[in-house]
């Protein structure tokens, strides 16, 4: 396969490839920065050695694992005056002057045990249903979907007197692995199993393609980390969704 082309900075460097990365990354330990070094890298924007996904996509941005200052004016630059900046790595430090914006105890499972099952019941769901997508994401709040969240990958529904009442899809893809997200129910339809056969319908997807189903949860949400356990995801490590926000005052430019 040849390797993907990544677009380069106004300084005319790249950034690295996954194998560049260093001795002893592991791609699930860093998914967002795999992701948009691999296969995600047609939707890459980049400053410097900071990349992101489009903002009508989603809202993650990977910072290098050895941010230095000109990385966090990078960051900064992306992000914007107020902006919401998610780390990598929960311990990093970022400068003086950053708030928190967020931190939310969470962990990641994964499906090397879970072969998943095709399901003749549930459909395909693409840009002319976003709409619908949005208003079931709206009323259930399993995380972030934005309008073109669906690009990401293979998005599943089902529908119920023709709407929308149930969906999950895919979202990261470090390689060999991809990510479950945006399962969610409509509260009107819950207890049902619709969760549970999106779920391996979405991972009997992945795993055609050769690749292991991988996903991630707030530690809070014990209902459906019990979910994902019983249809045998095991939990990979514990994890902190953090977020830091660029300071009003900050200095927003470029680096010469």
């Amino acid at each position: 396969m040849t390797a993907p082309a990544f677009p380069a900075a106004s300084d005319g460097s790249r950034p690295l490839s996954v194998g560049q990365e260093g001795a002893g990354f592991d791609p699930l330990d860093d998914p967002v920065r795999a992701s948009l070094l691999g296969a995600h890298a047609h939707l890459a924007e980049r400053r410097g050695r900071v990349l992101r996904y489009p903002l009508d996509v989603s809202p993650f941005l990977s910072m290098p694992h050895d941010p230095g200052p000109a990385d966090w004016q990078d960051a900064a630059a992306l992000a914007g005056e107020g902006g919401d900046v998610p780390l990598n790595d929960p311990a990093a430090v970022p400068p003086a002057g950053w708030e928190e914006a967020k931190n939310i105890p969470g962990v990641q499972l994964t499906g090397e045990r879970v072969t998943g099952r095709h399901d003749p019941g549930v459909v395909r769901l693409g840009p002319a249903d976003v709409p619908e997508m949005l208003g079931l994401v709206e009323r259930t709040k399993p995380g972030p979907f934005l309008p073109r969240t669906v690009e990401l990958g293979v998005y599943l529904g089902i529908r119920l007197g023709g709407a929308l009442v149930a969906m999950a899809g895919e979202r990261l893809h470090p390689p060999g692995w991809t990510e479950i997200s945006a399962v969610c129910t409509d509260p009107r339809h819950r207890g049902r199993g619709l969760a549970t056969r999106l779920v391996l319908a979405v991972a009997a997807g992945i795993r055609d393609r050769g690749e292991t189903p991988f996903l991630h949860a707030s530690a809070a949400n014990t209902r459906a980390i019990r979910l994902y356990e019983r249809l045998g995801f095991r939990l990979r490590r514990t994890t902190e969704f953090r977020t830091v926000r660029v300071p009003a005052r900050a200095r927003i430019e470029g680096r010469p």
